[in-house]
């Protein structure tokens, strides 16, 4: 028999933030801090410079650095 009912999403957790924010107007660039390669990155798509922010964002964990022992 055939279930009409659709699936429910699945809600994707988020939290609060820490992101590197582009402090030029005219760009919306942005990285979460905990990605960042540098303690006070340049912007990736302009080149100006970034500002400590916060933003409303999925969970993720950065693993990357975890596997270097």
């Amino acid at each position: 028999m055939y279930n009409s009912r659709k699936k429910q999403a699945e809600e994707i957790p988020e939290e609060i933030t820490a992101i590197w924010s582009c402090t030029n107007d005219d760009c919306n660039g942005w990285m979460r801090r905990n990605f960042a390669f540098l303690n006070h990155p340049t912007c990736p798509q302009c080149g100006s410079t970034m500002a400590e922010d916060e933003r409303m964002l999925a969970v993720l964990t950065n693993t990357s650095f975890n596997h270097h022992g």
